[in-house]
């Protein structure tokens, strides 16, 4: 399984941004720009806890196997791999929706708030969205990384302790 690259989610972050920007550049042009959902925001935090909650569910559960506590229930290696696939895509389609809400936020910040509350409450929604966003792909990172191999002793030099 290939690793989550920052570069991948920049990128689609970008490109996300520039086409939503330029896409409710062009809506509003011809009418009314559709609003932010307010259950954005509320959704993208809910994946956000669900994922930092499986890597400290397994975190303890791999710590715990690893010293040999009795009683230590071990991590079946296709659930740990479940759990990072789940976590690279929620990374994926967060920087999508990141970068669409951010280019929302962006136009809507552009076209000034000043006597327009509706409008300003968009900006919140969307700049919120974007926050929540990011907690997506950090908790994605720090799943991948709980669930991450231990380096082979023998590739580092040896430098490592022993196991037995």
């Amino acid at each position: 399984m290939k690793q989550l690259r920052f570069r991948v989610l920049a990128g689609l972050f970008v490109v996300a941004g520039v086409v939503s920007w330029a896409g409710a550049r062009l809506w509003d042009a011809f009418g009314t720009l559709p609003s932010v959902p307010v259950a954005a925001p509320i959704v993208l935090a809910v994946i956000a806890v669900v994922l930092a909650a499986t890597a400290l569910s397994l975190r303890a559960r791999l710590r715990a196997q690893r010293e040999r506590r009795p009683g230590a229930k071990g991590v079946d290696p296709l659930v740990a791999a479940r759990a990072v696939v789940f976590g690279q895509a929620s990374a994926l389609v967060a920087a999508l929706v990141a970068g669409m809400y951010g280019g929302v936020g962006a136009f809507l910040l552009m076209a000034g708030l000043d006597n327009n509350p509706a409008r300003r409450d968009q900006t919140i929604y969307a700049g919120a969205s974007v926050l929540a966003a990011v907690c997506v792909v950090v908790a994605a990172f720090f799943l991948e990384r709980v669930c991450r191999l231990p380096e082979d002793d023998d590739e580092e030099g040896g430098t490592g302790s022993a196991r037995a």
